[in-house]
């Protein structure tokens, strides 16, 4: 199977490259309902792919809080839930979630970037949120490696 995605190493490309092939094989039997299948098996690679993406954005929210954010007390609390996100990657992530998290950093980083904005304006920071970077300075192997924190 050295052609194909393994199962074991690549959820999300397993799920894709199998939904395709069962789209391609002939059937004369309509008893198999094969297009929600194929659906099913596309969706629970989505789901995947749409999880990591959630804990990126997380990741990245907190990481511009503790940046930015001149408040001290919730530096741990902050820093506790990029631990919580980077461990749900590590079960999550796969070579093709990884390429597909490079391709869609802008995307997610401006998601995060408002997300941030608005929890640090409910906390009267309004100066601070106005003066989060537009582009995203962090690398994806920053955002993913444990213990990795910006200067505050």
């Amino acid at each position: 199977m050295p052609d194909r995605p393994r199962y074991e190493e690549d959820f999300y490309a397993w799920t894709q490259y199998q939904a395709q092939v069962l789209r391609e094989l002939p059937s004369s039997d309509n008893r198999f309902d094969r297009e929600h299948v194929v659906e099913e098996i596309e969706d629970l690679g989505k789901s995947e792919r749409d999880a990591v993406r959630s804990q990126i954005r997380r990741i990245i929210e907190h990481l511009l809080k503790l940046a930015h954010s001149p408040a001290a007390p919730p530096r741990f609390d902050r820093m506790g839930s990029i631990v919580d996100a980077r461990a749900i990657l590590v079960d999550k992530m796969s070579p093709t979630l990884r390429h597909d998290i490079e391709a869609a950093l802008p995307q997610l980083y401006e998601r995060a970037r408002r997300q941030a904005a608005l929890a640090l304006r409910g906390f009267g920071e309004d100066d601070t949120a106005d003066n989060l970077p537009t582009q995203c300075p962090y690398t994806v192997d920053q955002i993913c490696t444990d213990d990795w924190y910006p200067a505050a």
